[in-house]
């Protein structure tokens, strides 16, 4: 029998997402602990629930089936989030939550080859009916693009040193599982690495595969115009390029390079942006939380409020 993920910093979550009566969106439902948390707390609430991983979408609606008409389900992406919303009435949200992170279950599929800690097939796609695995796409890659996405999406150094052997190995047919991907990080530095450095890699590749970047952009561009006046969006990040991306959403606009070397002129204000910050700094969980699931080390939980014009 499955077991639920517990759910990261799910107090303080709540604590800043409850807005009363109205429409929320999980657009990343895994389990279904947030949502059910969220759907306890203010009996008024409704839910729209989306994920783009089907299995974790299936578990979550048993989870929460007892609410009844009160939850909407969705398999999305973040891009195909507004599509889904528009098809169920498109009415202003009151709150959306969205955690970045994967669920204890996607990490130790081992068929979903998400960890370096076992061997699997090296896939990493977060929904495994869509388009290709890691193998498939390193194959096609140029060394050059990868050090690029390594670097980006996991800070990962010797950054070009490992592309080219993982290419080179992928174009060969003989990169297919995880173990063979440690493998070849271990030939091209000279020896095994710290267990940080391969999780950056496999950070950096799940990333890339499953377009997050690009998906988490359009969300975050989607979302103002989403919001009623006063809602209110929760995200939890788990690297240092979403929370950048993220908080630069808080700011807004900034003006053209070309605008912000021209001298002062009194009374002239850069354009604002639609949110109003509530957490002035990030959250992170506590160390008792930490300790019962280590896994939710890494979790920075930021909260922002919709301007009413």
């Amino acid at each position: 029998m499955r077991r639920r993920h517990e759910p990261v910093l799910a107090a303080a979550v709540l604590r800043h997402l409850l807005n009363g009566p109205g429409l929320y969106l999980d657009a990343t439902l895994g389990d279904g602990g947030h949502a059910e948390a969220l759907l306890e707390s203010e009996p008024r609430a409704r839910l729209l629930g989306t994920d783009r991983d089907p299995a974790a979408l299936a578990f979550a609606g048993e989870r929460l089936a007892r609410f009844g008409e009160r939850v909407m389900l969705a398999h999305a992406t973040f891009r195909e989030v507004p599509a889904a919303h528009a098809a169920r009435g498109g009415e202003p949200l009151a709150g959306a939550l969205l955690d970045l992170g994967l669920s204890s279950h996607q990490i130790d599929d081992a068929a979903r080859g998400m960890s370096f800690m076992q061997d699997g097939p090296l896939d990493l796609r977060m929904d495994p009916t869509r388009d290709e695995g890691a193998a498939q796409r390193l194959a096609r890659v140029e060394p050059e693009e990868l050090a690029h996405l390594l670097r980006v999406h996991g800070d990962v150094t010797a950054a070009m040193k490992i592309a080219r052997a993982l290419v080179l190995e992928a174009r060969a047919g003989t990169l297919a599982t995880t173990r063979q991907l440690v493998a070849v990080m271990d030939r091209a530095l000279g020896g095994p690495s710290h267990p940080r450095r391969y999780a950056q890699v496999f950070q950096a590749l799940r990333i890339w595969v499953n377009a997050e970047a690009d998906e988490l952009e359009a969300m975050l561009e989607w979302l103002p115009g989403a919001m009623r006046p006063g809602g209110v969006v929760v995200t939890l990040a788990y690297h240092s390029g979403e929370d950048r991306r993220i908080k630069q959403s808080l700011r807004g606009p900034r003006p053209e390079p070309a605008l912000r070397r021209q001298p002062w002129i009194p009374d002239q204000r850069p354009p604002e942006g639609p949110w109003e910050m509530i957490t002035r700094k990030v959250e992170v969980p506590p160390p008792d939380e930490i300790e019962s699931n280590p896994r939710a080390r890494s979790a920075r939980l930021r909260a922002f409020r919709r301007k009413s014009a």
